[in-house]
C-alpha cells in the first residue's frame, strides 16, 4: 500500500510513554503545538501532571487510538513497541484512526523496519526519531532527533518535531534514524567506558580524580562525556536512577554489536564495553545510572593477568 502525507488528516495528536523523557517531551508539545494532544500511560501520575498543559487523558491505548490521527510513542524496548502496535489493544488494529505513528525510542533497526511493513499494510506511516540529550534535554525542549522517514513525512514532521528539541535531523529512509542514533549510543558509551578507566587508573596511582579531568579538558581528550558524565557523575559518584540506566545502556550496545555483525565489522570496543555493563548488572546495578560501572573498574580484582 502506498502512502503519502498528503493523505493524512489530522485533528488530534497522541503520545504514549509518559516516563522520564515522554512526559516532558508531551509538555513542550502540547505547549507549543496547534494540536490538542491527548496522552496515555499505565501510571495516572504523569496524566495528572501533564492535565496542567492541557494535555487530555486516555483511558486506553485503544481509546486514544480512535481519537488521534498522529501518535509518537516514547516505550523502552522493542517488545513494548510492538505490544502497543500489534497486542490486543494495539493503535494498529483495525478501527484506529492512527494515520502515522512516530517512534522516539532506540529500538533495533530489524524491529523498526518490520513494524513499518506491518503498519504500512494497514495504511499506516512508521518513522522512526530516536532522540538524544536525555534528560536534560527533554526537560529543556532541546532535544535532538535523528529521523528515518520519506523526506516529504519528515519535512511535514519536522514542525512537531521541533516543539520538542532543537536539532531535527534527517537521516534517510526508515531504519536510517534508528541506525544513526544507536552509533551515536555506543560512540558515547565508549567514551564513558574510557573515562572511568583513566579515573580508576589515575586514582590507584594517586592522581586526584578532578585535576586528571581538568587536565583532559584543556587537552584533546575533551569531549561532551567528559563535561556530562564525567565531571557530574564519576567524579561526584552521583548515579541517580532516573537516568539512562545500566539496563537501557546495555540494550543500547547490543543494538550496536548486531549492527557491526550485519556490517561485517570487527567492533571490539563495543564488546569490552558491552561485558563491562554486564557485569554491572550482575552486581546490582540495573537501574542506576550507567556510569556507576567505574565501581566495577575500580575493584582490587579488576586487573587482568
Amino acid at each position: 500500500m502506498n502512502i503519502t502525507i498528503d493523505d493524512i488528516s489530522v485533528a488530534r495528536l497522541g503520545f504514549i510513554g509518559l516516563g522520564v523523557m515522554g512526559e516532558n517531551m508531551c509538555r513542550h508539545l502540547a505547549s507549543k503545538a496547534t494540536l490538542p494532544v491527548i496522552g496515555f500511560d499505565i501510571r495516572h501520575e504523569p496524566l495528572e501532571r501533564l492535565a496542567t498543559s492541557g494535555v487530555r487523558r486516555a483511558e486506553s491505548a485503544t481509546d486514544l487510538a480512535a481519537r488521534a490521527q498522529i501518535v509518537f510513542l516514547c516505550l523502552a524496548s522493542d517488545r513494548q513497541i510492538e505490544q502497543i502496535c500489534f497486542g490486543t489493544d494495539g493503535i494498529a488494529q483495525p478501527g484506529s484512526c492512527v494515520k502515522l505513528i512516530v517512534d522516539c525510542g532506540t529500538t533495533s533497526v530489524a524491529t523498526t523496519r518490520e513494524l513499518a511493513a506491518r503498519t504500512r499494510e494497514r495504511g499506516i506511516i512508521w518513522v522512526d526519531a530516536p532522540i538524544a540529550r536525555g534528560r536534560q534535554g527533554a526537560q529543556d525542549g532541546t532535544l535532538a532527533f535523528m529521523v528515518g522517514a520519506k523526506r516529504d513525512v519528515f519535512d511535514a514532521l519536522a514542525p512537531l518535531l521541533s516543539t520538542m528539541g532543537t536539532d531535527i535531523i534527517f537521516c534517510g529512509e526508515v531504519g536510517n534514524g534508528q541506525i544513526v542514533k544507536i552509533l551515536n549510543n555506543k560512540v558515547v558509551l565508549q567514551q564513558v567506558h574510557a573515562l572511568a578507566e583513566a579515573l580508576a587508573i589515575g586514582r590507584k596511582l594517586g592522581v586526584d580524580g578532578r585535576l586528571l579531568f581538568d587536565a583532559f579538558a584543556k587537552g584533546s581528550a575533551d569531549c561532551k562525556a567528559l563535561h556530562a558524565q564525567g565531571m557530574n557523575h564519576l567524579l561526584t559518584d552521583r548515579y541517580p536512577a532516573q537516568a539512562f540506566s545500566t539496563e537501557y545502556a546495555r540494550k543500547d550496545i547490543g543494538h550496536a554489536i548486531r549492527l557491526a555483525e550485519a556490517a561485517q565489522v570487527d567492533a571490539a570496543l563495543a564488546l569490552t564495553t558491552c561485558e563491562l555493563l554486564d557485569r554491572s548488572i550482575e552486581a546490582g546495578y540495573k537501574d542506576d545510572y550507567y556510569p556507576i560501572f567505574v565501581k566495577l573498574l575500580e575493584q582490587p580484582d579488576n586487573a587482568t593477568d
